[in-house]
């Protein structure tokens, strides 16, 4: 078998209706460090030393991403080092400014050992964060 053309993914690009507000909470709420930006065309880069992100600063009027009716993007999933780390980052961004909460946290699956949960983050896309199982080490793509 033949070995993978790529190495991983580089950076992921967010398209967000406030990009300060996006910043502020990849910075404020995540830890994430800024790399840069570009006003001219309204954008900022931010990484946890592991990956990048690219943050767009959308038009005015810009409609949100559906899941459930458009094809694209559903969500990106951070790896979270264990379910103290988990349980904290819950508790922290449940009244962060802008951040959609979409449950507790809950196993992904039936049988599943490992914990996540999803949110709508200020003015953008949905995001994941996930412990693996304890038997597991974080970046297994392993779930069970």
């Amino acid at each position: 078998m033949a070995a993978p053309l790529t190495r991983g993914i580089h950076h992921l690009g967010f398209t967000v209706a406030n990009l300060a507000l996006a910043q502020a909470f990849f910075i404020d709420a995540l830890n994430f460090k800024l790399l840069g930006e570009n006003p001219d065309y309204p954008s900022s880069f931010v990484t946890d030393g592991v990956t990048m992100i690219t943050l767009w600063g959308g038009e005015a009027g810009a409609l949100p991403f559906d899941r459930r009716r458009q094809i694209g993007l559903h969500h990106a999933a951070f790896a979270i080092e264990n379910l103290e780390a988990l349980s904290a980052l819950y508790s922290k961004l449940q009244d962060w400014p802008g951040v959609e909460i979409e449950g507790a946290i809950s196993s992904p699956s039936v049988g599943s050992q490992a914990r996540h949960f999803l949110l709508r983050m200020p003015g953008g896309p949905r995001i994941e964060f996930f412990v693996s199982a304890p038997t597991q080490t974080v970046g297994s793509l392993d779930e069970s």
